[in-house]
């Protein structure tokens, strides 16, 4: 066995910016190949059902756009342009890998003229002012540092009127589940990523990263302080995740 699998990486609240940025581009890099497998098996296929609730949220009405953020292998874009035929969508992520993996499953799948994947900084969206009818991030704002940043560069480049969704997870508040919550995300999920990734230290960073992300209304209110209006809190599988919506006003 590897060392990394049995290593972890240091919490984020013990290192700098620069640190964290580099683990997370470190982590998705070796994990790409498992990546989706991971993803469906850990959360029992909830995250389908979560991309779907958000995909049927997406109102279209100016550009016909869609921008995912952070978009991994693309699962978000893909299954938008499915539902929403009518539209076009890009998709970008800092992690090179992950945004050949989408390429290759939009080609797979069709794709190719509706959605394109590119590399890029979610800090510098490489798009003009006012160009997306919805602008998306699924579980990607959780790893980067300067999220208040990356939620204003989200709004400058949506259409007025558009939206801004984040789906992300949380870390449980109930307390009937939160013991539960607590014991599968730091001993149950690592153990389950051991047997198929070859870095499962990923998912002890997968986590820490939930449980120091802000709550449910803390990032709400961040969201607003970035000027979005009409923030709307969906709760998914009893708080697990949730869906945030915000307006360009």
């Amino acid at each position: 066995m590897q060392k990394s699998t049995v290593n972890k990486y240091p919490s984020v609240k013990t290192i700098s910016d620069a640190q964290r940025i580099g683990m997370v581009k470190e982590i998705f890099s070796t994990i790409t190949g498992k990546y989706d497998f991971l993803n469906h098996l850990l959360s029992l296929r909830r995250d389908i059902a979560w991309r779907r609730f958000a995909i049927k949220k997406m109102r279209f009405f100016r550009t016909n756009i869609f921008l995912d953020v952070a978009c991994g292998t693309g699962d978000l874009s893909i299954n938008a342009c499915l539902k929403h035929r009518q539209i076009k969508a890009f998709g970008v992520d800092f992690v090179f890998p992950m945004a050949l993996a989408g390429k290759d499953k939009v080609e797979k799948k069709g794709l190719s003229s509706q959605l394109n994947f590119m590399q890029g900084n979610a800090l510098r969206l490489p798009f003009h002012d006012n160009a997306f009818d919805v602008t998306g991030m699924a579980f990607g704002i959780r790893n980067i540092p300067d999220r208040t940043e990356a939620l204003r560069e989200m709004l400058r480049v949506t259409v007025p009127g558009g939206q801004i969704m984040i789906l992300e997870m949380a870390f449980i508040e109930n307390r009937f589940f939160k013991l539960f919550y607590y014991i599968y995300l730091n001993y149950l999920l690592p153990l389950m990523a051991r047997v198929f990734s070859k870095n499962a230290a990923a998912y002890y960073y997968l986590a820490d990263s939930i449980m120091n992300f802000p709550s449910p209304d803390a990032f709400a209110k961040i969201m607003q302080d970035t000027g979005m209006s009409e923030v709307k809190i969906y709760p998914l599988t009893f708080g697990i995740t949730c869906l945030y919506i915000g307006k360009k006003s």
